[in-house]
């Protein structure tokens, strides 16, 4: 049973029940079950969910109706079959990589799958979902709906692994067509460009497909308006800077970590038909070489026709918002120090928590102190394979900016 604040959101429906707004569980004897009936504090049924015992997100619904275990794992697979097919435009021979399956938007709770060339990622995010039913119906989806060979890993958030109480994962695929020699990299297209993947090693599930329209984006501005000097700062393994790279005659990407510019460098060399540019990586903190760079007028580190700024998300909580929006300011007014009259800042936000007022906020804030004369060219998100449900606005996170300086 639930609150009445919580039964109203499930009704304009929202697809999440906070610990905090659930009155009663009926759980019986033994393990709790994956999925429970909802119903509102008069007993009226609300539908089926899947149930977390010890995450902040207790309930995510997955039928408006009352269903059992098998009914939700035909749901499941008929989903996911759909979800995939969703995707199938979206690959061609210069992209090969994509989300397969973006959670509740694709009304898939807790359910992640990502695609890298002939890897394929999935993430179980949701107590619920960690059980051999699910993985089975996982499995024989995916192996049957995607063409040519596949390797299927199961790879965890690590922290969602710790809120949800999930079980420790596999250390072999889920699925291959080679299980005596299972395939754990390979190389990836996107926007015709090739990236490394290493299914155990790299952030989120390896890569940001989510940035891919952006990346493609910022090369064509940057051809438009002429600009030969980039700079892509929190580079990871050079998304935006290799893009960059094919029409600026220059580009350096920063990053802190050796690791993600070891890659970058990898992803450089395998791309060298397609770019000829002089690229170059920097291992620093961002905060700091900003600051170092745009206290010294004049110099070659301090004047750039476009910067990029894409940092990893500084408010993973509501709390939270208050300190990163002073770090967005301070990246941002560093960088606007540092950019040519007439050049492009291209800021991005994937904290879900900082909405897209409180982003333009902090860079209207920093051209203020700047004394730059900044217009909005574009407001861009994430990629058409991380589509925006719109009663669940937590599915919105990626922002990005597109501004001319001047």
């Amino acid at each position: 049973m639930v609150t009445r604040r919580a039964s109203e959101s499930l009704r304009r429906d929202h697809l999440w029940v906070y610990a905090s707004d659930i009155e009663q569980v009926e759980l019986g004897p033994g393990n709790p079950p994956a999925l429970i009936p909802v119903v509102d504090n008069r007993g009226i049924p609300l539908g089926t969910a899947l149930y977390s015992p010890i995450s902040q997100i207790a309930l995510r619904l997955v039928s408006r109706e009352l269903i059992t275990q098998a009914q939700w794992l035909t749901q499941l697979a008929d989903r996911l079959r759909a979800a995939i097919h969703r995707r199938k435009p979206l690959l061609d021979a210069d992209t090969n990589a994509c989300r397969l399956v973006f959670s509740e938007a694709d009304n898939l709770p807790g359910l992640i799958v990502d695609k890298y060339a002939n890897i394929v990622i999935v993430q179980l995010l949701a107590k619920g979902l960690d059980n051999s039913e699910t993985r089975n119906t996982c499995i024989e989806v995916l192996s049957k709906e995607l063409p040519g060979e596949i390797t299927l890993w199961e790879r965890p958030d690590p922290r969602i692994r710790e809120l949800e109480g999930l079980s420790a994962p596999a250390t072999t695929p889920l699925f291959s067509n080679h299980p005596e020699a299972p395939q754990s990299s390979t190389h990836f297209r996107l926007n015709g460009l090739s990236f490394h993947f290493d299914a155990n090693s790299g952030q989120k599930t390896g890569a940001f497909l989510d940035q891919r329209q952006n990346y493609a984006a910022a090369a064509t501005w940057a051809k438009t308006l002429g600009l030969k000097k980039a700079l892509d700062v929190c580079t990871y393994q050079g998304g935006f800077a290799l893009h960059l790279a094919q029409v600026c005659a220059q580009v350096t990407g920063i990053d802190a970590s050796r690791s993600s510019l070891e890659i970058a460098e990898r992803n450089l060399e395998s791309n060298r038909k397609a770019i000829k540019s002089e690229v170059d990586w920097v291992e620093a903190d961002a905060f700091e070489i900003l600051r170092a760079w745009s206290e010294v007028k004049g110099s070659e580190t301090s004047e750039w026709d476009l910067i990029v700024l894409d940092p990893p998300a500084f408010a993973k909580s509501k709390r939270a918002v208050e300190g990163a929006l002073r770090g967005y300011k301070e990246l941002n007014l560093r960088a606007l120090h540092m950019i040519r009259p007439g050049g492009l800042l291209i800021t991005c936000s994937c904290s879900h928590h900082v909405s897209w007022t409180d982003l333009e906020s902090a860079v209207a804030s920093a051209a203020i102190d700047a004394h730059r004369r900044v217009t909005l060219l574009e407001r861009r998100g994430a990629a058409q394979d991380h589509p925006v449900l719109l009663n669940l606005p937590e599915t919105e996170y990626l922002k990005c900016l597109i501004c001319q300086v001047d």
